[in-house]
């Protein structure tokens, strides 16, 4: 090769590099503010809120600030209540079938700061919602819709994408009973046809009341039914072992045939040696109830027995209960 062009490729490979810079050390991305809250197959974010009554629980909501570099000025990010989000969202899920609807978790059950402050250096933050569940109804689907305030006054961007800067959290308060119970040990017959194949629910969802009380509803009945909150039936667990079952409306004639009780017990997971599974089993289950309401004028007469058993995942190296728990 010609010596000239030797000395002019040198030059220009010279020129090439000289003109490279680490580029990788500027930020490749927008610096947006999102909240962490993904969403679940029914549109919204489950959290869960251990129950306290009168006391007072705080829930971490994270925020994160996205890009390949930490920020180099502190944000005070404005968070508010979305009620419109949450309008659109049970229009657009369920039209017409308003006992469906979440519904927006009163102001007397929470309280949320106005501003969250992300440190320079950082990209993550934690926005503390303080949460005072005392006589809280679950029949209903609680719901808390937040919004991160976007203005061109503020030193952040909110993430123009709508999943990002909203947060739609449903509300699942949790003591030691609560949660799904397995149903196929409970036997659901109609009266006088005990000796036909029982109704049998592979599930049952059961909802706090206070730190010792759930609910659950009456036989076949859940969430799917627009008059559910006639047929619950409270179970209150004592020191003892007993379970005492109660029911609020007269009207679907309740009773107890004889006594219930649990039993608690614990095994640490054969493969993974830091989970605990919790089991806790519902003896004795024996009651009938009348759904009045399913076929106007005719009264519907059921028996159930059985038992119900519940298992809880712990993962031991987690010390927050709410984060321990495999829900």
């Amino acid at each position: 090769m010609n010596k000239s062009y030797i000395q002019l490729f040198l030059l220009s490979l010279l020129i090439i590099c000289g003109s490279c810079n680490d580029e990788w050390k500027d930020e490749q991305f927008e610096n947006f503010v999102s909240f962490k809250a993904p969403l679940a197959n029914e549109g919204v974010s489950d959290i869960y809120i251990r129950y306290k009554g009168d006391e007072k629980t705080t829930f971490q909501q994270p925020l994160i600030v996205s890009g390949s570099t930490t920020i180099d000025k502190n944000m005070m990010v404005h968070v508010a209540v979305d009620s419109d989000t949450l309008n659109v969202l049970n229009y657009e899920r369920f039209q017409n079938r308003e006992d469906f609807y979440y519904r927006e978790l009163n102001s007397a059950y929470f309280a949320i700061p106005a501003i969250i402050d992300i440190k320079a250096g950082e990209s993550t933050a934690l926005m503390a919602i303080d949460f005072t569940l005392k006589n809280i109804d679950m029949t209903d689907k609680w719901v808390l819709p937040l919004t991160i305030l976007d203005d061109p006054s503020y030193n952040y961007k909110a993430n123009p994408r709508k999943h990002y800067r909203k947060a739609l959290l449903r509300i699942n308060p949790f003591n030691d009973y609560s949660g799904t119970y397995s149903g196929t040990a409970l036997k659901i017959s109609m009266e006088g046809y005990e000796n036909e194949t029982p109704i049998v629910k592979s599930e049952i969802r059961s909802y706090v009341v206070d730190e010792n009380t759930i609910f659950f509803y009456a036989g076949n009945i859940d969430e799917e039914r627009q008059d559910r909150r006639n047929y619950k039936i409270y179970a209150t667990f004592n020191e003892t072992g007993g379970v005492s079952f109660r029911a609020d409306n007269p009207d679907m004639k309740f009773t107890v045939n004889r006594d219930a009780s649990y039993t608690v017990t614990e095994q640490m997971d054969a493969v993974r040696p830091y989970l605990l599974h919790r089991y806790i089993t519902i003896n004795n289950i024996d009651y009938q109830f009348t759904d009045y309401t399913m076929v106007p004028n005719v009264d519907i007469n059921y028996k159930v027995s059985g038992s119900l058993i519940l298992e809880r995942q712990l993962n031991t190296q987690i010390p927050d209960e709410d984060q321990a728990i495999e829900w």
